[in-house]
């Protein structure tokens, strides 16, 4: 009996595909619900994957675009305008940006799940980067 190689069925080591939460719950989600524990791989990814920085400054600035154009309606010369609308927008992307990783903290830490994987990727990346270093410039001779 000769073994076809094409039968030979191996597992593969593709990672699981996370489950992501339906629309109800994304949007409980969105406005600061916890998920259950079966999407806390999604929480993780949501929160500290990439472009993870462009989903929270997204999900805030959302909300302020109604007040910014109402403010564009209010009658008077366009400096004026122009000028509420910056003096609303400058200083609320600039703490946006400055508590993100305290909103994002939070955001685990709500879930019950360990605030130190906001720097996982961070670390990540650096020890890739010190080892890449390390092996171009401190080879042995």
């Amino acid at each position: 009996m000769t073994e076809n190689p094409a039968d030979n069925t191996t597992p593969t080591s593709e990672p699981t595909p996370t489950p992501e939460p339906t629309a109800g719950q994304r949007l409980g989600y969105l406005l600061g619900r916890t998920l259950p524990a079966e999407l806390h791989p999604w929480v993780v990814a949501d929160t500290t994957g990439p472009g993870a920085t462009r989903r929270y400054a997204t999900r805030c600035l959302i909300p302020l675009i109604p007040i910014l154009v109402g403010l564009l309606l209010i009658p008077g010369p366009w400096i004026i305008r122009i000028g509420m609308v910056l003096l609303l927008f400058l200083p609320f992307v600039y703490f946006l940006l400055a508590l993100k990783n305290i909103y994002l903290r939070h955001r685990l830490v709500s879930h019950g799940l360990d605030p130190r994987l906001l720097n996982l990727h961070k670390q990540r990346r650096l020890d890739q980067e010190q080892a890449s270093y390390e092996s171009r410039y401190r080879s042995a001779p």
